[in-house]
């Protein structure tokens, strides 16, 4: 029986951490563009202390699946 509890609790402590999985940033809402790759000439820039990437006189954000064009 001790054996038992000691492998639920092993199994639940298992279970109830977190993931390894990287994320970057929230997933853009429905009918956005998602750019899929930025180009050779970017240039990181922060504005408020958040990062954007700028090319083509435009700011993106990172998010998953590429990047999204920031209006501000």
């Amino acid at each position: 029986m001790r054996t038992l509890f000691i492998l639920l609790t092993v199994v639940l402590l298992m279970f109830s951490t977190g993931s390894c999985i990287a994320t970057f940033g929230p997933r853009p809402a429905p009918g956005v563009l998602v750019v899929k790759h930025r180009p050779v000439h970017y240039k990181i820039v922060k504005v408020k202390g958040k990062k954007y990437y700028h090319w083509d006189n435009n700011h993106y954000r990172r998010v998953r699946g590429g990047y999204i064009l920031v209006r501000f």
